[in-house]
């Protein structure tokens, strides 16, 4: 008697398929690990807002005549001070963007994952994945790409200025728009030989999803080992030195699954 698979008892058992299973595991994973990352997050942005509640309410008060400090003149009269409510207002609006600019950079929490930042960021492109496949449009897939990497540039570029630092650890919004790039050649593959954009689940199904973990695999090798040029495009100026180099890798990435993809293996 031929033993079943476990694809085949996972739809038996719980009515899930082995690509849905793969991508609950994904969602278990980042949601587990990154738990105290994305509490962190959340916590930081409701602080920004308590804070800018508190910040604007003094500053209304202040607006209002509201005494902030008093001081003797030189004529020996008291004087009320008073912050410029305008200017209050505008070091709250500041503090919201950053915390704000921070949150989607490093990953909406799976940066701060004190442990392989980058590759809990990796987990999350796999959901972006499925995100920009979820239309079945190849311009929406393309179009995704193309903006992802332009918002990558900005926010990574961002998040250096407000953390005054390069390129870092915590910052994985790059290899998250970075992984919908690894899987271009093999999408366009599947695009050009039915005439249809793949669905999610096609990646995740009994027969490929070895060649998806290879891809995610790759790119977290070339992304840790940087061959040439991607740790030569680390020095680019700006955001463009985050990105740049998770966009490289995903090339090297997609040099592979070409080169996979022209080897006759049953799917």
């Amino acid at each position: 008697m031929e033993t079943p698979r476990l694809p085949e008892v996972l739809q038996a058992i719980l009515g899930l398929s082995g690509g849905e299973f793969i991508l609950l595991v994904v969602v278990f994973l980042v949601s587990f690990f990154a738990r105290r990352g994305l509490e962190r997050g959340v916590k930081d942005f409701l602080r920004a807002f308590r804070e800018s509640g508190r910040g604007i309410g003094e500053s209304v008060g202040a607006d209002f005549g509201k005494p902030v400090a008093d001081a003797l003149t030189h004529s020996n009269r008291t004087c009320e001070f008073q912050d410029p409510p305008a200017l209050r207002l505008l070091r709250i609006k500041k503090q919201m963007k950053n915390h704000f600019i921070l949150w989607i950079a490093q990953g909406f929490g799976a940066g701060r994952i004190r442990f392989a930042p980058g590759t809990f960021g990796s987990l999350v492109g796999l959901l972006w994945l499925v995100v920009l496949l979820w239309p079945a449009n190849l311009w929406i897939y393309a179009g995704g790409m193309g903006a992802g990497i332009f918002l990558s540039v900005w926010l990574c570029g961002a998040a250096e200025k407000i953390l005054h630092q390069t390129d870092p650890g915590s910052v994985v919004l790059d290899e998250i728009v970075a992984m919908p790039i690894c899987f271009a050649v093999w999408v366009g593959n599947v695009f050009l030989e039915t005439g249809a954009m793949p669905s999610a689940h096609y990646f995740f199904n009994g027969h490929t999803w070895p060649l998806t973990l290879a891809v995610f695999a790759a790119f977290r090798f070339f992304d840790v080992v940087k061959p040439w040029p991607v740790r030569q495009s680390q020095k680019l100026p700006r955001g463009w030195g985050v990105a740049v180099d998770d966009v490289l890798a995903a090339l090297y990435v997609n040099v592979l699954t070409a080169l996979a993809l022209s080897i006759p293996l049953g799917r």
